[in-house]
């Protein structure tokens, strides 16, 4: 095949057969309900020692489901989750679809301003959220208020130690030990699951495949964070379209570390294991030993990481005294740390066998996950092959022409995963969304064997550890401090998080006692998530700009 040929011949993926949803083209909380019927008793969560069956799952969803419907949340409505790794966010993410509602996940490191924003942006009637981000909801509330802006119709607490067993099995992060904490004006989600006046099951609306599930927050190609329109097909899909490029086995049992609210997380932690009716070992968050612990306790097949995870692992002083054979897949994701041949051959004998490889491609507007890695065929150094019914071209950013393989372009997706487009953003999804085409906004090449390689992003998203970061949103936080005048952030290069961001900011002519960089940085730290606060901050006079005065932020990359 010489490199003349077009990308348009390169998305066949002989390998992959066609794809057969194991129980039907229906939602996923239909298989959840299917899985609670056939085998009620079976382990679907165990949670640092505690086993949820699929029965218990499939009630307690169904419970706040009814208890959403008395509470007016009706099909379409939104509802946001601020919640860390836990069962309450499958009970919550599930119930809210049950009834036709749409599932709007927020960061759970978000401060006041972030989680203001998208609560608005959603028009949330409902908020669930833990009992620790209750005095982040409470100043929501009341910044809302301030604003005029619409208010939750109502609040749904619940601790971390809710589910817990009287005897965990594996240690507890700090923030699993605090006794539940209870507030006026809202309710607890451990009190309606067991309140006999809720009804036990919701009514169920007519869903289409079709119909908006879920609302996931994103850059698009500009701008402020969008949500990104899901369906219930795009999620069915993508959940199958993984499972069967990937493999499961019928002895599977997945690991879960990476958090929900994002989508990759989402896809791996919640959907997969529903789908294919295996159990998640889930954990709050990733700690070495306790996932080491997990893994020989539970003897999990399935994990799903991030490369500096890995590391951290492999670079136990005392891994050799932990037993890993059960280990078979881990898909991992280049975050900081590429995934190489090298760590991979390092994974395998420390596991004793573990096939370790890029887990995929993907954005929030295809439910992620567009590619996948054939664990008998790996290219190192891409991200794989398109999956099932899914077409990936190269094209010329600026023409929109093919381009032939080996060229680097803009890469553009079609398929069952891509999204509807951004809420209540008809000209951002208009630029998105072109002839059925998605244009990602980012880098990227096929080779003549159809392996994409991602080279970067042309749009100005920053990515730090895997998390989205929005210029836009956090210069609109740095300019609400009352000494500066102008903000422009960038993303640098960072040899641990892949990215980190760094700030340019002109102070106000008026300041009598001028902030210090680590002063501003100090008070950024309070108000936003760790992951967008600047690594750097640099104070100029002015900043670069165009004659219409729009700052001009490739300038201060090329800096």
């Amino acid at each position: 095949m010489s490199m003349g040929v077009s990308t348009r011949d390169l998305n066949r993926t002989p390998a992959l057969e066609p794809l057969v949803y194991r129980g039907g083209e229906q939602p996923l909380f239909a298989y959840l309900r299917q899985h609670a019927k056939e085998r009620p008793d079976a382990p679907a969560i165990y949670w640092y020692g505690r086993v949820i069956s699929w029965r218990e799952l499939d009630a307690w969803s169904d419970k706040l489901a009814s208890f959403l419907y008395e509470l007016g949340v009706r099909q379409g409505d939104r509802v946001a989750l601020y919640l860390q790794n836990c069962p309450q966010y499958h009970i919550a993410h599930y119930a809210i679809q049950k009834i036709g509602a749409v599932v709007g996940p927020c960061s759970p490191m978000f401060k006041e301003w972030e989680l203001a924003y998208e609560v608005a942006d959603l028009g949330a009637k409902v908020l669930v959220s833990s009992d620790l981000g209750y005095p982040v909801v409470s100043a929501v509330q009341k910044e809302l208020a301030q604003h005029g802006r619409p208010l939750l119709d109502a609040v749904i607490l619940t601790s971390y130690s809710d589910l817990l067993p009287a005897h965990p099995t594996l240690p507890l992060p700090e923030d699993l030990r605090f006794a539940p904490a209870r507030y006026p004006n809202t309710y607890d989600l451990l009190g309606i699951l067991s309140d006999s006046s809720v009804p036990p099951t919701p009514p169920e609306p007519a869903v289409d495949l079709d119909d908006v599930a879920l609302l996931v927050y994103t850059s698009g190609t500009t701008g402020k964070p969008k949500g990104a329109m899901l369906t219930y097909r795009n999620a069915l899909f993508k959940t199958a379209a993984s499972a069967a490029a990937n493999g499961i086995a019928p002895d599977d049992v997945f690991l879960a570390v990476m958090p929900m609210f994002h989508i990759a997380g989402m896809l791996m932690a919640l959907n997969i294991p529903i789908y294919s009716g295996r159990p998640v070992v889930l954990l709050y968050r990733f700690d070495p030993e306790t996932v080491l612990k997990a893994i020989e306790q539970y003897r999990c097949t399935w994990w799903y990481s991030t490369a500096p995870m890995n590391q951290a692992i492999l670079d136990l002083p005392n891994l050799a005294s932990y037993d890993l054979r059960s280990l078979r897949n881990n898909l991992c994701t280049s975050f900081g740390t590429q995934v190489t041949e090298a760590l991979a051959d390092a994974w395998r004998r420390a596991t004793g066998g573990c096939a370790l490889r890029e887990a995929a491609y993907g954005l929030s507007e295809t439910h992620t996950a567009d590619t996948f890695m054939p664990a008998d065929r790996v290219k190192w150094g891409t991200v794989g092959l398109p999956v099932h019914d899914t077409e990936i071209r190269i094209v010329d950013l600026d023409t929109g022409a093919e381009l032939p393989a080996g060229s680097v372009g803009e890469i553009v997706i079609r398929g069952p995963g891509v999204f509807k487009g951004y809420w209540r953003r008809p000209e951002a999804t208009a630029q998105t969304l072109q002839d059925g085409w998605l244009h990602t906004g980012d880098m990227g090449s096929l080779d003549e064997d159809g392996y994409l390689t991602f080279h970067g992003r042309f749009k100005e998203m920053i990515k730090v550890s895997g998390y989205s970061v929005f210029p836009e949103d956090v210069e609109g936080m740095l300019i609400r401090h009352p000494a500066v005048a102008q903000a422009a952030v960038v993303g640098v290069p960072d040899a641990k998080k892949g990215q980190s961001v760094k700030a340019f900011v002109v102070l106000r002519p008026d300041v009598k006692r001028k902030p210090s960089a680590e002063t501003l940085r100090r008070w950024a730290r309070d108000k936003m998530a760790p992951y967008k606060v600047p690594k750097e901050i640099v104070f100029r006079d002015a900043l670069p700009a165009s004659g219409t005065g729009k700052v001009l932020r490739r300038l201060l990359l090329e800096e």
